[in-house]
């Protein structure tokens, strides 16, 4: 469990033999349940999953699950959205309380799964996803043509979800609360690459929060199956029924708002407008000059735009409350409490100071010969998320990752008996 709450991680698997097997042996201890779910695969990658999940479960104290390990087979490739709407909906199933997306391929970094927790469980957000493009390196490490396929789908996704200030949609890497889980149709959710985005058109129906987290994606020898010339307008055509569903049931059949009406106005107008560069060709139309009509059908789609723009800032103002991002140097959230209790946590050790309490940012020695250091809440922040994004290797990342934590959980011990 984590933080009295049961976590579960989805993982799908499909030809990751070779990696699979170490993805399961990675997931965090505090991790309840694992369904590895097998989409098909023509490689061995289901008699690594069953190897791996006999090794797990037999060294697997019983707690709320039996099994630790839950593999899962299709008898057929139905797609990673199939693989994990079968991952969640067993999880929902099973009432677990935080249900985590873990590719098998090792891309995400399973140190980092707390940060992704912590905002459900301290009820900021029901559905976290990391950002592989807010830390300063993270645009370098991926494959150009990953990217620039990623930033016109960001694009879009924006306008067909409604979650203005989130970006990076393709990334894979999630946490959904429970209640989230129960508030979407998941039986419906899309099953193949794209199904991240549909995700949230849904989550954003339901009302549910969104946050991104920092989270640097880490590329090796895996291949990746994604074919973004075709991939990029499949998901494209997804997105724009999504879209007009949307704005159908969120604005029209729960409630009404005035931007379905300047939506309908641009698309109109914009229509209307191509139909008058068309009339306006020389030898086309007898109406006044080419010149003439070609600056007629120019103001109509200028009409057409202002109107977009109208209705999207519309849609900005509905959906402020829904989403948001945590930056690198944001405090968290047991720093943004109105009081902090007198003692403080210290560097390297975990202790209180002898002698009392000190101000943030004093240093004493304990008895020891180990130096405490106190700082306040955002300067742990800062200090640990910049020792995370800042340039550090794999391993002291991971370090700082855990010191945060610790800081975490002590203050929260603290506030708790100073309450």
């Amino acid at each position: 469990m984590y933080r009295a709450h049961t976590v579960g991680v989805v993982v799908p698997a499909y030809n990751e033999a070779g990696f699979v097997g170490d993805t399961i042996a990675s997931v965090p201890a505090f991790v309840d349940r694992v369904y590895v779910v097998e989409d098909g695969s023509t490689d061995g990658t289901w008699r690594e999953i069953r190897a791996a999940a006999r090794a797990e479960n037999d060294h697997h104290d019983a707690g709320v699950f039996p099994d630790r390990v839950v593999p899962i087979r299709h008898d057929e490739n139905r797609g990673v959205g199939g693989a994990i709407k079968t991952g969640y909906l067993r999880a929902r199933e099973e009432d677990v309380d935080l249900v985590a997306v873990m590719g098998a391929d090792g891309q995400m970094e399973p140190d980092a799964l707390a940060d992704l927790l912590d905002p459900v469980v301290d009820d900021r957000a029901d559905y976290v996803k990391a950002n592989r493009f807010l830390g300063r390196t993270s645009r370098g490490d991926m494959p150009r043509l990953r990217f620039v396929g990623n930033a016109m789908l960001g694009a879009l996704t924006k306008v067909a979800s409604g979650y203005w200030k989130t970006g990076d949609p393709q990334s894979g890497y999630t946490v959904i609360s429970g209640d989230a889980l129960d508030a979407v149709p998941i039986e419906d959710m899309y099953e193949f690459y794209g199904y991240c985005n549909d995700l949230l058109v849904k989550l954003n129906v339901a009302g549910m929060r969104v946050l991104d987290v920092p989270h640097p994606p880490v590329y090796g020898d895996e291949e990746s199956h994604i074919r973004y010339h075709t991939y990029v307008p499949k998901v494209s055509g997804m997105l724009a029924r999504n879209f007009l569903w949307r704005l159908k049931t969120k604005y029209l059949v729960f409630d009404f708002h005035p931007l379905v009406g300047a939506y309908a106005a641009g698309a109109a107008a914009s229509a209307v407008g191509l139909a008058g560069l068309a009339w306006a060709l020389p030898g086309v139309g007898s109406v006044a000059s080419p010149l003439a009509r070609f600056g007629a059908a120019v103001s109509v789609l200028l009409v057409g735009a202002l109107a977009f723009v109208a209705a999207m800032w519309m849609d900005m103002r509905a959906n402020d409350h829904l989403g948001g991002t945590v930056l690198p140097n944001d405090p968290e959230p047991v720093a943004s409490k109105p009081e902090r209790p007198e003692s403080a946590a210290t560097a390297d050790t975990g202790t209180e100071t002898g002698g009392g309490t000190a101000d943030p940012g004093s240093v004493s020695a304990n008895d020891d010969g180990t130096v405490a250091v106190e700082l306040a809440p955002d300067e742990w922040s800062s200090l640990l998320d910049a020792a995370v994004t800042d340039g550090g290797d794999a391993d002291e990342a991971a370090a700082a990752r855990r010191v945060r934590e610790r800081v975490r959980d002590r203050l929260r011990d603290e506030e708790r008996a100073a309450e």
